[in-house]
Parts: C-alpha cells; sequence; structure tokens
C-alpha cells in the first residue's frame, strides 16, 4: 500500500541522516580510493492556495518532493545512481523513480549514461527543481506542456573547454494521452493507456565567460552569460493507443499522439546579484486521428508556443532575493494566450541547500479560455543534504 511504502522510505531517510553527519550535495558514507558510496535527498514541503475568479477559494499542505538517493562506484570510470520520489506517489505508482541510471566517464570531455535520464531540452527542465527561483516551474520547463521529462535509453554529456556544453538523447519517452496538455512522462513510471514512443534530443550552450551551470539565482555576483540551443523529436511506435479505433477517436478528452517536435532558444544571464533566465520553446504534435479537435489540438495538430523571462536580485547578498516572471503559451486550440505573471521572494538559509521561496502567480485566461482567471500562492520549505 502506498502508506506502507511511505513509511519506508520515512524510515530508510531517518536511518540514513541519524547514521551519518550531513552537509551539502550528498554525504560521502564510504571512500576507498576509486570505491565510493554517497546518500543524499531533498525534501521540499508545499503550501499552495489556489483562487479563481469563478469559483471557491482551495488549498493544501503536502510533500512536494520527497527525493532520497544513492549513488557510488566500484570500478573506475563507471559509477551508478538512483532515486526515488515518495511525494509523489499516485495511482499505482506509489513511488516513483527519477534518476536511475549507470555513468561511463573514461572519455575526456564525454560521458556516457545508461538509464532512466533528463532528455536534453529545456533549460529550465534541465535546472534541477531545488535551484529554481520561482517555487514552480514554467511552461517551458514544464514536462505537462512539452518539455520532455526523464527517458529510459542512452544519453551523452560533454563539453569543450569552458565555452562550450552539450548534450543527446535516443531513449524511449510515453506521453499521456489527456488532450489538454501534451505530457511526456518516463516508461519507468507509466500509466496503461500512456502512448508509447521514442525520443531523440540534442542540445548546445556557448558561455562566453565561463561554464554558467544549470542553476538559478546569481550568489557569486561573477559576471556570467549563457545562449542555448536544442531540438527533439518523439514518434509513437503504435503499440498503445487506447482511445483511437480505425484512425478515428473514440473521446472527446484523451486523444492518441502520433509525433511531437519541439525546438528551444534560451539565455541566462548573472551578475553582481542579478540574474535572469529567457526562454522559448515551439512544441508541435499531431494526434494519430488527424481529426480531432479537443484541449490544445485542431483537427489533429497543435503547434504550443512559449516563452518565460524570470529574474530576481539579491537585497541582501547570498540571503534575500526578491524574484519576478512571466510566462506564455498559445496552442492551436485556445482562444487566446494563457499568461503568467509572478512575483515572490526567497530567503535562503544556506544558499538552495536550506530556503524558504514565496511565489504568487496570477494566471489570465487559464487554458486558453478568455476570462478563466485564476491566483494562485506556493509558500515552499526546501532542505537538500
Amino acid at each position: 500500500m502506498r502508506m506502507n511504502a511511505l513509511h519506508q522510505g520515512i524510515l530508510t531517510a531517518l536511518g540514513v541522516c541519524i547514521a551519518i553527519p550531513a552537509h551539502a550535495a550528498g554525504v560521502t558514507v564510504y571512500k576507498d580510493g576509486e570505491k565510493f558510496v554517497k546518500v543524499g535527498g531533498r525534501i521540499q514541503v508545499q503550501y499552495h492556495q489556489v483562487d479563481p475568479d469563478n469559483g471557491s477559494t482551495t488549498d493544501e499542505l503536502f510533500l512536494r518532493r520527497f527525493r532520497p538517493y544513492i549513488k557510488g562506484s566500484i570500478h573506475k570510470d563507471w559509477e551508478g545512481k538512483f532515486q526515488f520520489d515518495f511525494g509523489k506517489a499516485s495511482g499505482d505508482n506509489e513511488v516513483a523513480v527519477k534518476d536511475a541510471y549507470m555513468e561511463y566517464k573514461g572519455f575526456d570531455g564525454a560521458k556516457i549514461l545508461i538509464g532512466n535520464v533528463k532528455t536534453a531540452f529545456s533549460r529550465e527542465f534541465l535546472t534541477s527543481s531545488k535551484k529554481q527561483q520561482l517555487v514552480e516551474r514554467t511552461f517551458v520547463g514544464d514536462h505537462n506542456y512539452g518539455a520532455p521529462d526523464r527517458s529510459l535509453g542512452l544519453h551523452f554529456k560533454g563539453s569543450a573547454g569552458d565555452n562550450l556544453t552539450w548534450g543527446a538523447t535516443l531513449a524511449q519517452a510515453n506521453i499521456d494521452p489527456d488532450a489538454s496538455k501534451i505530457d511526456f512522462d518516463t516508461p519507468v513510471n507509466k500509466n496503461a493507456d500512456f502512448n508509447e514512443g521514442w525520443i531523440y534530443a540534442a542540445r548546445a550552450d556557448f558561455h562566453p565567460f565561463g561554464k554558467l551551470g544549470m542553476s538559478q539565482g546569481d550568489f557569486k555576483g561573477d559576471t556570467k552569460a549563457t545562449i542555448g540551443v536544442a531540438a527533439f523529436r518523439w514518434s509513437g511506435d503504435g503499440d498503445v493507443e487506447t482511445y483511437t479505433a480505425n484512425g478515428v477517436s473514440t473521446s472527446a478528452t484523451k486523444a492518441d499522439v502520433d509525433e511531437v517536435t519541439g525546438f528551444e532558444v534560451s539565455a541566462a544571464f548573472r551578475a553582481s546579484g542579478f540574474s535572469v533566465d529567457a526562454q522559448y520553446n515551439k512544441i508541435s504534435a499531431d494526434t494519430v486521428d488527424n481529426n480531432f479537435t479537443g484541449g490544445v489540438y485542431k483537427k489533429g495538430s497543435t503547434d504550443l508556443d512559449q516563452w518565460a523571462v524570470e529574474g530576481g536580485y539579491m537585497v541582501m547578498p547570498g540571503q534575500f532575493e526578491l524574484v519576478a516572471g512571466y510566462q506564455s503559451q498559445d496552442a492551436d486550440n485556445y482562444d487566446t494566450e494563457w499568461t503568467r505573471t509572478s512575483i515572490g521572494a526567497n530567503w535562503y538559509l544556506h544558499k538552495h541547500d536550506i530556503k524558504v521561496q514565496t511565489t504568487y502567480r496570477m494566471n489570465s485566461d487559464r487554458k486558453g479560455v478568455k476570462g478563466n482567471d485564476e491566483d494562485e500562492l506556493f509558500v515552499q520549505a526546501q532542505y537538500v543534504f
């Protein structure tokens, strides 16, 4: 049962915390030459309030993420990692598998990863949830709206000096056929009706002043910048098409997906406590039934045009930051653009390791429906070790 799995996860995490002293970026509990074992994790406790213009206010307090991990090596140039999320248990998936891979690091400037890893697309998605300025990701990094999630297969990462980094993916990925979204999911945590397929992705990021990592906020004050481009293609293999019969959709709200392509341009800048991240995505998708209309689709296809800009300024360097963001998404079957404006503040006790965040997000024309406005309040406490 779900509660049993959650209790076991809590006991395991508590056991680890009691047995060893904790500090940032994981704890090495064993090391002998090339051999090591490291444990770590993150806990995010979130309060979320939703206040629609035409409806009642609702709220909830929950574990947004509860992710312990173990990473280790017993052979030179090889290591592995597995990570679970007990905060995202749903349906038959009582525990969500996140990172689960083996990695070969024997090449200069390149790594090969085999397993369940983030797909090489969307700077915002590739930036860890623990290193975001806003409590929740914007459209351009949301797997519910076309940014590929983790995928199971081959992944490549590399760099050429301090000014160029790159990545590539050849893997299997699933899509939830909910027509209101283009929702990518890993095959490791799948529902019976998820469309199966293969994804190919590649990206390159140029850093003119030296490498700028996938982390938001400016703690160092150094001038850094990056610009990236990426693309992907997903093709369904036709194995699971629950909502299509003889080429015709059998549901008004579910649509089996045939193929999806995506293109990204992203940029980031850091200097003197100021930071800004900007990204544009174009996601194009086709359904198996080329006449299906519903959700984001019109006559069997849609283009999601997305862009987002978010930034912040350290009012108290390394301790207190004011943040703001604006994002927009348009789809072929929307009446108008769905926009979100966010303002907030972050209190950093120990950079991203221990922080409290507040974001107030204002939705206009939600899901492309004119006048469907909604305000949201997020308050989140995070502990990472």
